[in-house]
């Protein structure tokens, strides 16, 4: 029996780092029973005779997972936006920062293609209002390169952690990786201009080491659902509206209907961007609406 972390998952193999070795193994039949899946991240008891045939004994507890892109114990979240082909998107962003707020996860925002778009205005001005909430945002220089300021803010965020890459297809997260280290000569695609989208370069989850940590390049999407937050919850996962939600006059605000709500004073004030209040409208409405989940209760 040993110990080691799932680097790669492919065609229903985990390849388990251990000890400067690389195992391929398969999970125990007994996990589809409990209803687990063994993830790209996840710590594991596995047993092998060889590098070849192994099994996964025992999945060890995770601290979060995301579940699109399918990663655990996951330390920061690099939210690729691009500015343009496919446009920046201020409700993308929220989603993605909503998500890693509810699985205790730092956010490092990164937009790409600075460099295609002419009015810049309406895009830093949302940057420098989310880098006023505490999340670091980097703006691409070139689409060709990236600077040696821009690689050492990635290595400070990437050194010793597990770092997760998000954003929509097409965003230019495998281009990202390939400028930071282009040695991983990661397959990037053109954006479908047909379809507006990306095609989805990426058909794995892949642990890869860059930088003193391990990064995960994964599959593109343009949408996540807020399956597993609740309403309740919902206002403490954004940072501007947890720090006044104190000064509401009810405990447990939802900032949407009550009267003397200082988030909702905050937006007509113009101190709280009012299409960040919308997103958050509609992210609650979409949470208060959403069918109930019976297979989740036992």
């Amino acid at each position: 029996m040993a110990e080691g972390q799932i680097r790669k998952a492919l065609s229903g193999f985990y390849y388990v780092y251990a000890d400067g070795k690389v195992y391929q193994t398969r999970g125990r039949g007994v996990f589809r029973k409990q209803n687990l899946t063994p993830l790209v991240g996840d710590y594991v008891v596995f047993e092998s005779g060889n590098q070849d045939e192994g099994v996964i004994k025992e999945l060890l507890p995770r601290k979060n997972e995301l579940k699109r892109p399918p990663v655990a114990n996951v330390d920061v979240g690099i939210v690729v936006m691009s500015a343009v082909e496919p446009d920046f998107s201020t409700q993308l962003l929220d989603r993605f920062l909503v998500t890693l707020e509810s699985n205790h996860m730092e956010a490092l925002i990164y937009v790409s293609k600075m460099d295609l778009v002419d009015e810049k205005e309406s895009i830093l001005s949302a940057v420098s209002y989310y880098e006023g909430l505490g999340y670091p945002c980097l703006l691409s220089s070139s689409s060709d390169s990236v600077t040696q300021q821009e690689r050492e803010a990635f290595a400070e965020k990437v050194e010793g952690k597990l770092v997760v890459l998000i954003g929509q297809s097409g965003a230019g997260k495998s281009t990202l990786l390939n400028k930071l280290s282009p040695e991983l000569s990661l397959e990037t695609g053109e954006v479908s201009t047909s379809l507006g989208r990306g095609k989805h370069t990426t058909r794995h989850v892949e642990l890869l080491p860059l930088y003193g940590g391990l990064l995960a390049d994964t599959p593109g999407f343009s949408s996540l659902n807020f399956d597993d937050i609740e309403a309740e919850e919902l206002p403490f996962l954004y940072p501007d509206f947890r720090e006044v939600a104190p000064e509401c006059r009810f405990n447990g605000c939802l900032h949407q209907n009550e009267p003397g709500c200082k988030v909702k004073q905050l937006v007509v004030d113009g101190t709280f961007p009012e299409e960040r209040y919308k997103n958050y409208l509609l992210f609650l409405e979409e949470i208060q609406n959403r069918k109930p989940d019976y297979s989740k209760k036992k």
